[in-house]
């Protein structure tokens, strides 16, 4: 794969990588189902093999096993590939995620990553939400330039390496670059979910900060591999379940806008998530997309995205299946 300059960083990442929050598993409130962790093992080292050089994973996710997984597929690598974390969402003994921007939570959210992942340094820290749960800033204790702080001297400590961002907006961002200089933002951004193209996308072009976006096939919808009966059979601990992208009406429209996906990747051998992966990274402010994967077959559905070049009439066919959609 080709390497893409993540930001204002040294990193080069390959315009895939890794997304461990399903690994995570479904015993916590955003949870993808049950999950065997030799099989995500597998995965990880099925995406490292294909050229794959980075990992994304968070605190949160399972409630810190994502993070412990990821330290045990790559125990051993001679050439590791750069592994992103996040901080600011927490949570107590009975499991409840609270969220938590002061300095003395970041420090020790990054001290415990670094035990579960067995790094000496965190490549990419990123805080995962700016505020939580739909409430404002200031119901959280801490704040953006707090965090921010912290992080900055975290990285002067050695302890990462460079300092990122998660679902900010622009104003949010600005406040971050005040206070220490900002390597990347990890958005939603796919097909179903195009709305930082408006504004946050520009402005992350316009100040050199990397993207790399999440959820690029919208949780596995535009994978291909999603029909009625599977979404009807997913367990109750699949977050997915309770979405209204996977419940009509949405559903319907959701799934010809995989038809329209599918038809587009056959003309290059490729599936219908890598068309969908690939409408992503057309986008020049994203820097890489990160894809989920659960079992090493699942890579083979998504590790040629990068290959996948959408001409004019390809994004004419997307943008009218689009259009149906919002009808």
């Amino acid at each position: 794969m080709t390497l893409r300059k993540l930001g204002q960083s040294g990193m080069e990442i390959t315009p895939i990588g890794i997304g461990a929050w399903a690994i995570g598993g479904g015993n916590w409130e955003f949870g993808w189902g049950a999950q065997d962790d030799a099989e995500s093992i597998d995965a990880i080292h099925a995406g490292l093999d294909r050229g794959i050089n980075w990992i994304d994973t968070a605190a949160a996710y399972g409630l810190g096993r994502s993070e412990t997984v990821v330290g045990r597929a790559v125990r051993g690598i001679a050439k590791r590939p750069y592994i992103f974390t996040k901080c600011s969402l927490v949570w107590d003994e009975s499991g409840k995620i609270s969220h938590n921007l002061q300095a003395a939570s970041i420090r020790r959210e990054a001290e415990a990553s670094l035990k579960r992942l067995g790094v000496d340094a965190i490549d990419l820290y990123q805080i995962h939400w700016p505020a939580w749960s739909g409430n404002p800033e200031s119901a959280s204790p801490g704040s953006i330039e707090e965090a921010v702080g912290e992080m900055a001297r975290l990285k002067a400590e050695g302890k990462i390496r460079h300092i990122g961002v998660s679902n900010f907006n622009v104003p949010q961002m600005e406040r971050a670059i005040e206070v220490a200089p900002v390597t990347s933002l990890q958005p939603p951004y796919s097909l179903l979910f195009p709305d930082v193209e408006a504004s946050t996308l520009p402005f992350a072009l316009h100040r050199h900060v990397g993207v790399i976006v999440y959820s690029p096939m919208a949780s596995g919808l535009l994978s291909g591999g999603m029909t009625r009966e599977r979404i009807a059979q997913l367990p109750e601990n699949d977050w997915r379940k309770r979405s209204p992208n996977f419940q009509e009406p949405l559903l319907s429209r959701n799934l010809r806008l995989v038809e329209i996906l599918r038809a587009i990747g056959e003309r290059q051998n490729a599936t219908p998530g890598e068309a969908a992966i690939a409408w992503t990274l057309r986008n020049p402010a994203v820097t890489g997309a990160i894809v989920g994967v659960r079992s090493a077959q699942q890579v083979n559905g998504i590790a040629r995205a990068a290959e996948v070049w959408l001409d004019t009439q390809d994004l004419l066919e997307i943008e009218r299946g689009l259009q149906l959609q919002a009808a």
